[in-house]
């Protein structure tokens, strides 16, 4: 029942003790949400029923749905988290364009 949240805080504390960096989390948080959505993406468009139908079953949309899931959508802790993930994302680019600046200006 708890599964995809259960599994979505270990791997967040996981990446947290152990890399002890903010850029860590990051690209951690930022990357699960893609993986999710890429998956949701192929449950859609590929004709391949037991597969939609697992991804559909065990596997939340994107991190903001895994919450809504269990806390609703017109909650404060969803805002909340929205507003996470939307600052997670902006702090995800601001690494890309350093790592793609830094790649240039060599």
């Amino acid at each position: 029942m708890y599964v995809d949240l259960i599994l979505l805080l270990a791997i967040v504390l996981a990446v947290f003790f152990f890399f002890k960096r903010f850029s860590s989390f990051i690209y951690l948080i930022c990357s699960l949400d893609i993986l999710y959505r890429l998956l949701h993406f192929l449950a859609d468009n590929l004709k391949v029923p037991e597969l939609s139908t697992l991804i559909r079953k065990y596997i939340p949309a994107s991190i903001p749905n895994a919450i809504g899931n269990y806390v609703g959508t017109n909650s404060i802790i969803y805002t909340i988290v929205l507003w996470c993930m939307f600052f997670a994302y902006c702090a995800l680019l601001f690494y890309i364009i350093r790592i793609l600046a830094k790649r240039k200006y060599r």
